[in-house]
C-alpha cells in the first residue's frame, strides 16, 4: 500500500471514528440519560448517522467518491450545528428557532467547563469531519 492510499485510509477512518463517537454520544444522551432531542438535534442526527455507513463504504471506494458523498452532508450538519449553537448561546433570538413544539432548542442539558454543551459537541464533531475531508480533497486533487 503506497503512502497516499494509507493517508486516505487513515483520514477516512478518522472521519468514521468521529461520526461513530458522535452517534454513540447522541444515543447515550437520548436513550440512557433520557434527554429529549429538539428539532435541530434531530436535523444534526439526520446528517451524522448516515456518515458512519458512508465512511465505512468509503474504505472500499476511491477517496474522491467518498468525499463527493460525505462532504456535502458534513457541511449541512455543520451549518445546522452552528445555527443551533448561535441559538443556544442566545446570539440568535429564540423567536428564530424552529423548535416551536416540544423541547426548546435552547434547553441546556449539560454544561461542561461553562462552554461544552450538546450542540457544541455536535459542532466540534462536524468541524473535525469537514476539515479532515477538505484536507483529504486537497491531497487527492494535488495528486493528479
Amino acid at each position: 500500500m503506497n503512502s497516499d492510499k494509507r493517508i486516505e485510509n487513515v483520514t477516512i477512518f478518522f472521519c468514521w471514528s468521529v461520526a461513530a463517537i458522535a452517534t454513540m454520544g447522541s444515543l447515550f444522551f437520548s436513550e440512557v440519560m433520557k434527554f429529549q432531542p429538539c428539532v435541530l438535534c434531530w436535523y444534526q442526527r439526520i446528517a451524522m448517522y448516515p456518515l458512519i455507513v458512508l465512511f465505512a463504504i468509503g474504505f472500499f471506494q476511491t477517496a474522491k467518491s467518498t468525499i463527493y458523498f460525505t462532504l456535502p452532508i458534513a457541511v449541512i450538519g455543520w451549518v445546522t450545528a452552528l445555527y443551533h449553537n448561535l441559538l443556544h448561546y442566545e446570539i440568535i433570538p429564540e423567536s428564530a428557532s424552529p423548535c416551536q413544539m416540544g423541547v426548546s432548542c435552547s434547553t441546556v442539558y449539560i454544561n461542561w467547563f461553562g462552554i461544552i454543551t450538546i450542540p457544541m459537541l455536535s459542532l466540534i464533531a462536524f468541524t473535525m469531519i469537514t476539515i479532515a475531508l477538505v484536507f483529504l480533497n486537497r491531497s487527492v486533487t494535488n495528486e493528479k
